[in-house]
């Protein structure tokens, strides 16, 4: 991996690589809170991720960046804005999208079925990535991971950054969570713009057996290939905050029952006022970073127990 670029630091944390640039902003730890909004069925999630998106175009004008969210938590948003490229009912609203990855295997093939990349094509379909002004995946298919992820990320600040950033909510042991990618103990601070994190063997079969849930049309080559996967890339805790708006889905407690706990640590969690403190409890449970945002909408099925 290349280790010289003059517009990022570096850090190293316990193997952890986290990017980061220059800020002059002094991290202020102001607790939000969670405030989450139960509705009665995916398909009603979708709807309202929809909204959401509808909302943000209502407000501003020219181009609209988000950060589609893998896996099952925004299959049904997808759903529908594949459905709308199949009209021409929102070509003009599609044709202001930016659309980002937020996380990735690495290295793993561009085309294979385990990658986020494929099945947002499967479940977006050919039209919505035709009318779409762009579409910008972590690339996982180099031998310079580093840089290809730099990359990424300068095309994402030159567009001004994410005005939506579409995330879900990952469990972990000891009844934390993760947001994106972004592990427990991963060495995750305020300033960290994105990541490249070691994988674990539970981290890919997690990864596999979501992807089979999910219908992902899956064969053994492909699923070799993923099992040897190294690293999780992903964005960090300052593409959070950064991000103008923040909505997060929880559909799949049902499948992933771990969700029902670790989701109301996140809300119950008293986030401490200290910043050594608080930062600390952060790195333990990185599904508190969506406290410190203050404009969260975070919509959550009956199943979650709320």
């Amino acid at each position: 991996m290349n280790n010289t670029h003059s517009k990022f630091t570096r850090d190293v944390d316990n193997e952890n690589i986290w990017l980061s640039q220059k800020s002059e902003q002094e991290f202020n730890v102001t607790d939000y809170g969670l405030k989450p909004t139960v509705l009665g069925s995916e398909a009603e999630v979708g709807q309202a991720m929809l909204q959401e998106l509808y909302n943000t175009a209502q407000s501003k004008e020219g181009d609209i960046n988000i950060a589609l969210l893998g896996g099952r938590g925004a299959q049904e948003l997808h759903r529908l804005l594949g459905e709308l490229a199949q009209s021409s009912e929102q070509d003009q609203l599609l044709g202001r999208l930016n659309v980002f990855t937020q996380d990735a295997l690495a290295p793993l093939g561009m085309a294979n079925s385990f990658s986020f990349v494929r099945d947002f094509e499967r479940i977006l379909g050919e039209a919505f990535f035709k009318k779409i002004k762009s579409f910008t995946p972590m690339q996982t298919d180099t031998q310079d991971i580093e840089s290809a992820l730099i990359a990424y990320l300068s095309k994402l600040e030159d567009l001004g950054g994410l005005d939506i950033f579409f995330i879900g909510h990952g469990p972990e042991e000891n009844q934390a969570s993760h947001l994106a990618y972004i592990k427990p103990f991963s060495g995750a601070q305020p300033q960290h713009i994105a990541g490249i994190i070691p994988i674990s063997s539970s981290i890919l079969e997690h990864h596999i057996s979501k992807f089979k849930a999910g219908g992902s049309l899956a064969n053994e080559s492909d699923e070799k290939e993923c099992r040897s996967a190294e690293y999780i890339l992903t964005l960090g805790p300052a593409a959070i905050l950064q991000a103008k708006k923040i909505v997060q889905s929880v559909v799949d407690a049902d499948s992933a029952p771990a969700k029902v706990k670790t989701y109301a640590k996140v809300l119950n969690t008293t986030l401490s006022s200290n910043k050594e403190e608080a930062l600390q409890q952060l790195n333990a449970n990185p599904g508190l970073w969506i406290r410190l945002h203050p404009n969260t909408k975070s919509f959550v099925l009956p199943n979650l127990g709320l």
